[in-house]
């Protein structure tokens, strides 16, 4: 057998080691987000917040390939979702914060405000 493993009994098919059984996330979740970016709702939310049309043909192209590796047992599929995943997760990860975070407060924030000592 070697470094192949057997999909299940009475079946012929078998995968190769870098193949994982089961996609990232279930196929469901692809289908959601791809609902979901479809929807009025979110049309009109990603158009006020980013000033462009959202594009859902990532979703689409994920659930594909998560159908693919699930039902063909694509490494194609497979291939082309973990890079989407990946890319995915780069993306949130690179957004930088507006500000630096503080470590501990200021020295004066016990202090009444300046407009409450006028008064």
């Amino acid at each position: 057998m070697g470094s192949e493993a057997w999909v299940g009994p009475g079946r012929r098919a078998w995968l190769k080691p870098h193949l994982s059984p089961q996609p990232p996330r279930p196929c469901e979740a692809y289908r959601a987000e791809w609902k979901l970016c479809r929807s009025a709702q979110h049309f009109l939310h990603h158009y006020y917040v980013h000033g462009e049309l959202p594009t859902c043909e990532q979703w689409l192209r994920d659930l594909t390939s998560c159908r693919d590796w699930e039902e063909r047992h694509s490494a194609e599929a497979q291939r082309s979702l973990c890079e989407s995943e990946r890319a995915r997760v780069q993306a949130a990860q690179k957004n930088t914060l507006v500000w630096a975070l503080r470590q501990s407060p200021p020295a004066d924030w016990h202090l009444p405000l300046l407009q409450e000592k006028d008064e």
